[in-house]
């Protein structure tokens, strides 16, 4: 708690109810100079105007000073992911040799929200998605409550097992990837009462891969985009991931979804492949331009707020609302010590949500996700490498980032 924390809440809630600086000094008894010293955060009210600013505001003293902690919801994909160390992939018929099991959890929402917790324990999160009434969800639902991430709204299926990967993996790092849609087939919009929604952002992963969400709506292209419509009503800031399918149409499946989306968070190719553009040169470097234009055309197709892409390489945001772009390069970490890259793109997407959570600038969006992203390549799977926000702010104290890429 500061003085710029406390006024902040005061002028919050003094708008809130529709009050001007002059009116609220006239029921306290003192002066507009007074109330605009507070809210600007040159100093303290006393300690006694703020039981009469709790009952002005409806709201109680710990809110006026502490504020109320703002809540993420997060929606969508979620999965088991079962690695299988095999010693060689065998052809048709013959048998091949399991070394070792493991399991991790798999998805948009426990990915993104596991490691969004591990950046902050504070903020309050509550995943939205649906698995079976089986071993693997009740996994799921165990692993995401010991990071105090609220569960109460993930669905069961009745009919269906929790959503899995079977990965196959070699000695030499190869994978091979046999799924299983299971529970993530059925989760729609009906498993999220709109209504009774109490956060100020809801995240939803991945479009292409919830078979409900993904389907036609003859008023709004796609069950999906009705849905985002239905948050963006509500006052609630919205914001999308994609996965690549090089099997269906970005642009039909993506598109309709814009409109109704306050933040897009992609990766190159997926943000490239809804406009039919390149996002690589013939030699393999990033393609600037055409990453540029793919996120000017989302802007122009109807996101509100931030057009957001991420690449191994580099990062870049797109502000709608002052039409500018800001790029960075990845942090530059030795082969030597990356041990995966699996999930990767949700790592980025917490830092992210972290950074949108906290005002973040663009500049410093991109510097905390890109850390977020990096920490991901020190462990095989998709949330063990995530640091706390302290550590993840010193990563560039560590490593420099990559030369030559724009």
């Amino acid at each position: 708690m500061n003085e710029k924390e406390v006024g902040s809440n005061i002028a919050s809630y003094r708008k809130a109810k529709g009050l001007t600086q002059s009116e609220l000094a006239e029921k306290l008894g003192v002066t507009n100079k007074a109330v605009s010293k507070w809210e600007s955060g040159q100093c303290f009210p006393d300690v006694t105007f703020f039981p009469i600013m709790s009952s002005l505001f409806g709201v109680s003293v710990e809110d006026i000073m502490m504020g109320k902690r703002k809540s993420i919801a997060i929606g969508g994909s979620m999965l088991i992911d079962v690695i299988k160390s095999i010693n060689l992939y065998p052809k048709q018929g013959m048998l091949a040799r399991i070394d070792n099991i493991e399991k991790a959890v798999g998805g948009c929402a426990p990915n993104t929200a596991i490691n969004l917790a591990k950046i902050d324990r504070s903020i309050p999160i509550t995943v939205y998605g649906k698995v079976g009434d089986d071993e693997n969800g009740k996994y799921l639902v165990h692993k995401m409550s010991n990071y105090g991430i609220n569960t109460d709204k993930i669905a069961i299926s009745k009919t269906e097992y929790t959503s899995f990967t079977d990965v196959m993996s070699l000695p030499s790092g190869e994978r091979t990837f046999f799924h299983k849609r299971g529970a993530n087939a059925e989760f729609s919009p009906q498993d999220v009462d709109v209504n009774a929604l109490n956060c100020e952002h809801f995240h939803l992963g991945y479009i292409m891969l919830l078979d409900e969400f993904d389907k036609k709506d003859k008023e709004y292209g796609t069950v999906m985009a009705r849905f985002l419509a239905s948050l963006k009503e509500r006052g609630i800031k919205t914001s999308v991931d994609m996965v690549s399918d090089s099997n269906v149409s970005y642009k039909e499946m993506v598109v309709p979804s814009l409109k109704y989306t306050s933040y897009l968070i992609v990766n190159e190719l997926e943000i490239c492949g809804i406009w039919g553009l390149s996002a690589r040169t013939e030699n393999g470097r990033i393609d600037t331009e055409n990453v540029i234009r793919a996120m000017e055309n989302c802007a122009k197709a109807g996101v509100s707020d931030k057009v957001i892409a991420h690449a191994k390489e580099c990062c870049f945001v797109y502000d709608v609302k002052t039409k500018t772009t800001t790029k960075l390069a990845s942090l530059d970490i030795p082969n030597s010590e990356i041990k995966g890259s699996v999930g990767a793109g949700d790592a980025f997407c917490a830092g992210c949500l972290y950074a949108l959570y906290n005002n973040f600038s663009d500049e410093e969006l991109l510097r905390f996700a890109s850390c977020s992203a990096s920490c991901n390549l020190f462990a095989e799977n998709s949330v063990d490498g995530m640091k706390s926000k302290y550590e993840i702010m010193d990563m560039e104290k560590i490593y420099k980032r990559k030369d030559n890429i724009f």
